[in-house]
This record gives C-alpha cells, sequence and structure tokens, in this order.
C-alpha cells in the first residue's frame, strides 16, 4: 500500500479512489483493535527510511502493525454529547452526539496515542517530523484535540470539519495524547503522511499509511 500512498499524496491526486478500491480488500482480514494502549500514530527512523506505524500495546508482548493491517473500533461506550461551552463548536452543536476516545486512559477503549520514541536525537532538522492528515472519508467529521488541566480544549491538532491538510509536529524521542471525536457512527478512513528532513544531508524522508477507523452505536 505504500508506495501507491506516496505517488498519490506527491502528485496531488485526489485518493476517493483509493479508498474506495483498497479500503474494502484491506477491511476484511484486518486485526480488530477496541481498547488499550495503542499509539495509532507510531513514527521510527529505522534503516535509512522513515516508517509509520501502529505501536500496538494492546497485546503482550507489545508489537508493530502497518497501518493497512488494523481496524480501530470505537465502542458504544464511547458515545458522549458536545458540551455546552462554546468552546467545544469545533465538536457540533451542544448536546449533539459524539464518539470520543478520550486523552486520558479509559481501559474499556483505545487510548490512542502519538509516538515517536523510536527516532534518535539529532537524526532531523529541529529534531521534528510531521504528521500530515490528508484526505478523510467517512460519514461524519474527526477532531484530535487536547484538553488542559481545567478540561478545556488547548489545541485543535487535525479538524476534518474545516478542511484538510492537517499538520502535527512531532519532537523526537517525544509521546503524547490527545482526544480522537467522530461525530457519527460509520466507517472513516484517514490517509496519512510523516515526513522529516534529515539533519545531515537535507533530505527529505516520507512515509504513507491508509488508517481505518469503525464507530458503533
Amino acid at each position: 500500500m505504500r508506495t501507491p500512498l506516496r505517488l498519490l499524496v506527491a502528485s496531488g491526486a485526489l485518493v476517493g479512489a483509493l479508498v474506495a478500491t483498497a479500503a474494502p480488500a484491506q477491511a476484511s482480514g484486518q486485526v480488530v483493535i477496541d481498547e488499550g494502549h495503542v499509539d495509532v500514530i507510531g513514527v521510527a527512523y529505522e534503516d535509512g527510511e522513515l516508517n509509520l506505524h501502529i505501536h500496538d500495546e494492546s497485546v503482550e508482548p507489545g508489537v508493530e502493525r502497518e497501518p493497512g493491517e488494523v481496524k480501530f473500533q470505537v465502542k458504544p461506550e464511547a458515545e458522549t454529547t458536545v458540551p455546552a461551552n462554546p468552546a467545544y463548536s469545533f465538536l457540533g452543536n451542544a448536546g449533539d452526539p459524539v464518539w470520543i476516545l478520550p486523552q486520558v486512559q479509559n481501559p474499556d477503549l483505545v487510548w490512542a496515542g502519538f509516538g515517536t520514541e523510536e527516532i534518535e536525537l539529532g537524526v532531523f532538522q529541529n529534531d521534528q517530523v510531521k504528521v500530515t492528515f490528508w484526505v478523510a472519508a467517512g460519514p461524519g467529521d474527526l477532531a484530535i484535540y487536547t484538553e488542559n488541566s481545567f478540561g478545556l480544549p488547548s489545541s485543535i491538532l487535525v479538524d476534518t470539519g474545516d478542511g484538510l491538510p492537517d499538520t502535527v509536529t512531532l519532537s523526537a524521542g517525544d509521546h503524547t495524547h490527545a482526544n480522537w471525536a467522530f461525530d457519527a457512527p460509520g466507517h472513516y478512513w484517514l490517509v496519512v503522511t510523516a515526513t522529516g528532513k534529515l539533519a545531515g544531508s537535507g533530505q527529505t524522508v516520507v512515509d504513507a499509511g491508509l488508517y481505518h477507523f469503525q464507530v458503533l452505536s
């Protein structure tokens, strides 16, 4: 899957056709993850290549999986409603249903993280890699955001409702969690790339993945 995704993103071509053709084929044999600690966005640099993967710690021992091998299920228990506070208006209207994989761990749901622990300091310029969400296909919108200690949104990382692409900058050796919010049940497909510029040569390296989420009601 990775080479076609790279070509589609690099050329600026629409990936709706890819989702329509590749997604059903992938779904038939995917590993289902519906709870536990998982770095949904895991980024490593190995043998001269950037590697975008899923680091699955919902099993013991933890394993790395290709994005196309996994279907994340968002259980009915994730359903809640959009708060009345206008700071949450990016999720929809107050009282609307929304399904959230929370920033703070709930053992019954996927605890979705971003992880760059496998990238050593000094490999990339400014010790940073960029993760870009290019396309989302599904019945509704996805928002990825963090909350502060007062329980209010502190940063909206991704919001398909106001258009893509959205880019999240990650620091080497880091690990963080955020809320992943879906505003309708059904299947979602996300095209994601990881990009970094090598500190020594200035060469840009990239990897891509097609992610699948199923929101259950």
